[in-house]
């Protein structure tokens, strides 16, 4: 019953979409050219030989499976890697690298019907699904056509587990389909065990493998600019956090004559207004993506750019991580961690509640409640220049185990 209100649920979603697919072009979060991949007309084309394929839902996720893929593409018996995903951002980041045997397609509209033409299509012999992206149709016709289908990163919160609870039967069918589950925390297992999905393991956050195929490099009047200043970042901002970026600013500014904010925002989609916030408070903008020359009296410095945030960690090495002073659950911090920076957040990080904890162990990041814990926070690290190098290699040495049991998981799937 519940599969048959789906199918016409999403069945309505497929007659909405050209209006809806008009609205996200007209927003510039769709590709006027390639939009119709999403309805299984596809951009590429397949080898006949042995495919693999990955799916995640946007920049976070397929950002994580980077250094799989560049590690996979050097198995002589796996001919080509397809990478699908929902949004325009992870299809912008993918760009950035040169892949010799790797595709990206967007994901089709989860219907019956579109799901059985990918895959009659693109007949993957693994098919991997990464974090929370468990699309009821693909996977029944998965299973239908016995391809081994692995969750990978897999992470079911409290509250998605409460949704999935109240689908009964159905649920259980979804996650028994799936072969195998490494999970990227201890409380996903214990809700992938309940709804009976099969051979559930822990092997490690994927998020902590770095990856080591971008090019970090600023150029050099950018980096000479951001390196004279006293300077701070504020990364993966939401609403409302920017005007605190802003308020954090104007009182540092008072103590650090040289004082610069380097601010990320989750969506670049959004910077126009963000500009306005500062502007109206009297503020020197100056955005990444701006042609001329950056003035040396620039405040605020906005990165409105794709895939380019690690080159700013590798400067800064104060770093307030977004989504955390609102109710959002948080963003990755293992990124600027990475670089050993030091990382603030605020309370609400419940998505990434093991990373902080493991990071929080380790003496990389601290918990800020407001706007005045905040600043006083990066007032405290700014007389501590020095990046953690001890840190960088903990993180490090434990991203490179987690990636070569990754892989030897995937190679035994692929293998079966």
């Amino acid at each position: 019953m519940v599969l048959f209100i789906y199918r016409i649920l999403i069945n309505l979603v497929l007659i909405c979409s050209p209006i809806i697919i008009l609205i996200r072009i007209l927003k510039k979060k769709e590709d006027i050219r390639r939009f119709k991949e999403k309805f299984c007309f596809f951009s590429e084309k397949k080898i006949k030989k042995k495919l693999i394929w990955f799916h995640g839902a946007s920049v976070g996720e397929i950002s994580s499976i980077i250094p799989l893929v560049f590690k996979l593409e050097n198995n002589k018996s796996i001919d080509q890697i397809l990478i699908t995903s929902s949004t325009l951002s992870s299809s912008n980041v993918l760009k950035q690298f040169k892949f010799k045997k790797t595709i990206h397609q967007f994901f089709p509209v989860d219907t019956n019907q579109l799901s059985k033409k990918f895959l009659n299509y693109w007949k993957p012999s693994l098919a991997i699904f990464i974090d929370s992206e468990i699309w009821p149709n693909m996977i029944l016709n998965l299973k239908k056509k016995k391809i081994p289908t692995i969750l990978l990163n897999a992470r079911i919160t409290k509250k998605s587990f409460y949704r999935w609870k109240r689908l009964g039967t159905f649920s259980k069918e979804i996650f028994q389909c799936i072969d195998k589950s490494f999970v990227s925390n201890q409380e996903t297992s214990k809700h992938l065990k309940f709804f009976g999905a099969k051979n559930v393991r822990y092997i490690g956050n994927l998020k902590f493998i770095q990856n080591k195929n971008k090019n970090l490099s600023l150029k050099r009047n950018l980096k000479n600019f951001i390196l004279n200043k006293t300077t701070w970042c504020a990364s993966s901002t939401h609403v409302g956090e920017e005007y605190i970026s802003m308020m954090v600013h104007k009182i540092l500014k008072k103590k650090y004559k040289n004082f610069l904010s380097v601010i990320i925002p989750r969506h670049i989609d959004r910077t126009k207004e963000i500009v306005e916030i500062f502007k109206e408070n009297n503020l020197e903008v100056h955005c990444h993506s701006w042609k001329n020359k950056i003035h040396k009296k620039v405040d605020i410095y906005i990165v409105d750019t794709y895939g380019e945030t690690e080159k700013f960690f590798n400067l800064v090495k104060i770093v307030f991580v977004g989504g955390s002073l609102i109710n959002h659950g948080g963003q990755n911090p293992l990124e600027p961690a990475r670089h050993g920076c030091k990382v603030l957040y605020g309370p609400y990080v419940n998505n990434f509640k093991n990373i902080y904890n493991y990071l929080d162990k380790i003496k990389v990041s601290k918990k800020v409640e407001e706007t005045k814990s905040l600043y006083k926070n990066i007032e405290l690290l700014i007389r501590n220049k020095s990046k953690t190098k001890s840190v960088i290699k903990k993180v490090k040495n434990l991203g490179d185990k987690i990636l070569i049991v990754t892989i030897k998981e995937i190679q035994r799937s692929l293998i079966k």
